[in-house]
């Protein structure tokens, strides 16, 4: 086993258990949910991602977003604070500005 690929796990696995503790959602679930969130990272650092998520009001988004390198080194990101592990920040490329959403919440990606 390649360690990129071990490395690939232990994010995943991770990113599954915070699920599980933080929602209380059956770890199957939890799981797909941790890979979604995995796949829409590794697609968003090469090109721009349409995806949906569910906003905490209970609205779905459709939203069009990316973290390519070419896109977002010149925009100012965060202030300082500290990094939140259950959110996923990513450059919103119709609102051209910075975005957020519980990684739990994603729902698929397009």
């Amino acid at each position: 086993m390649s360690t990129n690929f071990k490395n690939q796990m232990k994010e995943v696995m991770s990113m599954a258990w915070r699920f599980f503790k933080v929602t209380g959602e059956s770890f199957a679930d939890c799981l797909k949910r941790s890979w979604l969130v995995y796949k829409l990272t590794k697609a968003m650092k090469t090109k721009t991602v349409q995806f949906f998520y569910q906003k905490v009001n209970g609205e779905i988004r459709q939203a069009f977003g990316t973290m390519k390198d070419e896109i977002i080194h010149d925009k100012v990101k965060g202030t300082g604070v500290r990094k939140n592990e259950d959110l996923f920040n990513y450059w919103d490329t119709e609102a051209d500005g910075w975005r957020s959403f519980k990684k739990f919440n994603l729902i698929k990606i397009a």
